[in-house]
């Protein structure tokens, strides 16, 4: 009894020393005014930006924090319109039909490195083409989802998403509509210590109320 005991001080006490590393205005932020509504863990980005590129595809933040999440909890990724120039808008509408055919895992990837990566994607066109080959998306259904009004209801969340966290650049990842976490505050001695810090830093603002 005594062992089961003192494992269970042990992991309080190791919880305490984890939650005291993390302070309001240094690894995490609480917003002004929180955003009710708001999916539990949302992450804005746009594939048009360098550093969403490595968030994803070199340091996999969103893979981690997704794996410290409760069995409750999900990450909800919005794209940004903000950059791209014309293509920003369109693109956010492509994210919108990837969201309505749930093929968001499959097109990630190929979307980033075809955008930033090999330049293949410039247009709407090599844009439905990349659906079509990396997600197996038939063209007349991806054009069907493109006019639903399933899409044009999703970008215009995506859009009032940013306005209501009063997002300022990408990426950014929210919780529970009243944290941000600040990616300036965390610790940067190696991309480990900073992936696995912002992951325990999502979990922590998850039991946050």
């Amino acid at each position: 009894m005594k062992k089961i005991w003192f494992a269970l001080v042990g992991m309080v006490l190791a919880f305490s020393a984890s939650a005291a590393q993390f302070t309001d205005g240094q690894q995490y932020v609480t917003l002004d005014k929180p955003a009710s509504g708001e999916p539990q863990v949302l992450e804005f980005f746009s594939f048009f930006c360098p550093h969403c590129y490595e968030f994803e595809r070199v340091w996999h933040v969103s893979d981690a924090v997704k794996k410290g999440l409760p069995a409750n909890a999900k990450v909800t990724k919005y794209h940004v319109e903000f950059l791209g120039g014309d293509m920003g808008k369109t693109v956010t509408q492509a994210w919108a039909v990837a969201m309505a055919l749930g093929v968001e895992d499959k097109v990630t990837a190929p979307i980033f490195d075809g955008i930033q990566k090999t330049q293949t994607i410039t247009d709407p066109a090599s844009l439905k083409d990349t659906f079509v080959k990396a997600a197996g998306i038939k063209p007349e259904d991806y054009d069907a989802a493109w006019n639903s009004f399933v899409v044009k209801s999703l970008v215009a969340q995506q859009e009032k998403a940013a306005v209501d966290v009063d997002l300022r650049g990408v990426p950014a990842m929210f919780v529970n509509g009243k944290y941000m976490v600040n990616n300036g505050g965390l610790d940067t001695s190696s991309m480990d210590n900073y992936v696995q810090q912002y992951a325990n830093v999502v979990k922590f603002l998850i039991g946050q109320k």
